[in-house]
C-alpha cells in the first residue's frame, strides 16, 4: 500500500536525522537558548514551501511567542507560485527583506532552504553574517554536491543541520507518473525546528529564562492568557 510506503519513507528520514543529527540540533539549540535569555527574537525565513516552517513556528499553541516568521508576499505561493520560484533564484533581494525585520545581535536568524542553493535563502545568510547575527541552516546534504560556482546555504551558516532529505524530494514512484510523488521536506524540516525550539525552551528554563509560550485559543482561559505575549511582542514582530 503506497500510505504504508510513505510512512516507511518519513520514519527513515526522520531516524536519519534523530541519528546523525543530535549534536548539531544541540548546538543550534544552545545559540537559540541565549536568545531567549536575552528576550531576543528568533527570525524563521524560508521562500516557497520552505516558508510553511516558518508558520509551523509562528503564533501557534505550544509555540514560542518570540519566534517571527519572515513572510516576503513575493517569495510565497499564494502571490504566484511560478514567479516565487524565479524570484528565489534572483540575486539582491535578500538584503531589502532583512533590512525589513530589523534583526538585532541578540536575535537569531533560521533559514530553511532544502536544495540551499538559490539565491535567496544563500544572500539572506550572508547578509546576516555580514550584520553580526548569529543564524542557523536547515538543508539537504543531497545537494552538496550540486555546488557549482557560487557557495551553498550551508557554507554561509553558523551551524547548519542537515533535513537528510532526498535528492528531489518526493520520494514514491506511482505507476503511470513521470516523475516521483510525496515530499518529505515539510515533514523533516518541522521536526527539526520544533525539536531545536523546545530544546532551546528547556535550557533557558533551567537557567531561570522567561519562556513566553502560547496556549491554545481554543481551551479556556487561552485566548486571554494569550493576549499578554500578543501585547508583549507586537511591536517587534511583525506579523502579529
Amino acid at each position: 500500500m503506497i500510505t504504508e510506503c510513505y510512512f516507511d519513507n518519513i520514519v527513515s528520514v526522520l531516524t536519519k536525522i534523530k541519528g546523525t543529527q543530535k549534536e548539531k540540533m544541540e548546538e543550534a539549540a544552545q545559540m537559540v537558548a541565549e536568545t531567549i535569555k536575552n528576550d531576543g527574537i528568533i527570525y524563521i525565513f524560508g521562500c516557497g514551501h520552505s516558508h510553511l516552517i516558518a508558520l509551523d513556528c509562528f503564533y501557534r499553541a505550544g509555540g514560542l511567542a518570540n519566534v517571527s516568521a519572515m513572510l516576503d508576499t513575493d517569495l510565497m505561493l499564494h502571490n504566484g507560485a511560478a514567479k516565487s520560484s524565479k524570484m528565489e533564484k534572483m540575486e539582491g533581494i535578500a538584503e531589502s527583506i532583512f533590512e525589513r525585520y530589523c534583526i538585532t545581535k541578540k536575535d537569531t536568524l533560521i533559514t530553511v532552504s532544502t536544495s540551499g542553493k538559490n539565491a535567496v535563502p544563500v544572500e539572506m545568510a550572508q547578509t546576516a553574517t555580514k550584520n553580526g547575527i548569529k543564524n542557523i541552516s536547515v538543508v539537504s546534504s543531497s545537494y552538496f554536491a550540486d555546488k557549482k560556482d557560487s557557495p551553498l546555504l550551508y557554507e554561509c551558516s553558523d551551524i547548519y543541520i542537515d533535513n537528510c532529505v532526498p535528492h528531489g524530494d518526493a520520494v514514491i514512484e506511482i505507476e503511470g507518473a513521470q516523475a516521483k510523488m510525496g515530499s518529505v521536506s515539510t515533514v523533516a524540516s518541522s521536526f527539526i525546528l520544533q525539536s531545536v525550539l523546545m530544546e532551546a525552551a528547556s535550557l533557558a528554563g533551567k537557567e531561570g529564562a522567561y519562556l513566553p509560550v502560547y496556549m491554545s485559543g481554543n481551551i479556556d482561559g487561552g485566548a486571554d492568557f494569550n493576549k499578554s505575549l500578543i501585547n508583549k511582542y507586537l511591536p517587534r514582530i511583525k506579523h502579529l
